[in-house]
């Protein structure tokens, strides 16, 4: 830590490639009433940093500090310290953070009480664990829980497996009581995949749906999708879908933004198949039992993959293999 004034930050001044993260020393917000003062401890890095460092964000104002997540302690909280006693464990996520305002790549960040969840202590997992949860979890339990509305005994396909985010989607979903299947373009991952959850693995060539009719049409199709790929499988994801089931787009692991040129939506959406999507903000982090899933944590009841772990001086490091897919799960820094 520079000084008892400032704070070490990730910054970037303008888009471009990892380079552009300079570990800077910057003056540590003053929050004003209504926002907590975060001492970050660790932070999960995330496809949508990396897409606004890339200058796919309209709108951000430079410099910035990215970061749509943080875990850490109350440093201090005006006006709230009721709630959010000094050193208290707590969490936050979204709201602007990294893109609106300055984010989680930091020593301190400044954020709205509205989007800090309080964490019992002792904390009884690693922060490199708990660095990996708030937005990871977020999104897998609301695609499941709101978009998808999967309940027990539904048939899932998570397109997209091995991400962090479908491995916590598997987790999830069997404690729900689902019967799961995931793809991977890579056999030897299959292992992993029924390590977090999955029943079935389907290795994914990008033609699922002719696999399936490949067995004569014996295999059941899914009552639930949750693409994670994006546009590049999401055609083939449609085909596999139960009428009556729901595909919901939350990823785009693949790259591909949009569908290719001349495709008719009415001609890709099955008859009877519900196409809908997973983007969480605020309140939807709020709404995440993130207490109840570092329980599960602690109990062994859930597996969550923390890829590879940086130290902050190492963030653009840490882009290069987020960017590569080179973690085989969650990438976490610490930042102390």
């Amino acid at each position: 830590m520079a000084s008892s004034s400032t704070m070490r930050a990730a910054v970037m001044h303008a888009p471009g490639g990892p380079e552009v993260l300079k570990i800077l020393s910057r003056p540590i917000p003053v929050p004003q009433d209504g926002q907590v003062l975060i001492r970050v401890k660790a932070f999960g890095l995330n496809r949508s940093e990396m897409f606004t460092r890339q200058g796919h964000s309209p709108g951000i104002q430079f410099p910035r500090i990215l970061g749509i997540e943080a875990v850490g302690v109350v440093a201090s909280a005006p006006g709230s310290e009721s709630r959010f006693p000094k050193d208290s464990i707590v969490a936050t996520a979204m709201g602007g953070m990294g893109r609106v305002y300055d984010g989680g790549y930091s020593e301190y960040t400044c954020v709205p009480a509205s989007q800090v969840q309080v964490l019992p202590a002792p904390l009884t997992i690693p922060w490199s664990t708990f660095g990996a949860l708030p937005e990871m979890m977020q999104t897998a339990y609301g695609s499941l829980s709101r978009t998808l509305r999967l309940q027990k005994g539904d048939r899932l396909l998570i397109r997209g497996g091995t991400t962090s985010v479908g491995l916590a989607a598997a987790a999830i979903a069997k404690s729900m009581g689902a019967k799961v299947a995931a793809t991977t373009r890579r056999k030897d991952r299959e292992e992993l995949l029924h390590e977090y959850g999955a029943e079935e693995v389907l290795i994914d060539d990008g033609k699922i749906a002719s696999q399936i009719q490949g067995h004569g049409g014996t295999v059941e199709k899914f009552d639930k999708v949750l693409e994670l790929v994006g546009t590049s499988t999401l055609k083939d994801s449609l085909k596999l879908v139960k009428e009556g089931g729901i595909c919901c787009v939350t990823g785009i692991v693949g790259g591909k933004w949009e569908f290719d040129a001349g495709d008719n939506p009415m001609e890709l959406i099955p008859l009877g198949v519900y196409l809908s999507v997973y983007g969480g903000g605020p309140d939807e982090f709020m709404s995440t039992p993130l207490a109840e899933f570092v329980k599960g944590v602690e109990k062994g009841e859930m597996k969550i993959k923390v890829g590879r772990t940086f130290k902050l001086e190492e963030v653009a490091e840490a882009h290069r293999c987020m960017e590569a897919n080179e973690a085989g799960g969650k990438i976490v820094v610490l930042v102390d």
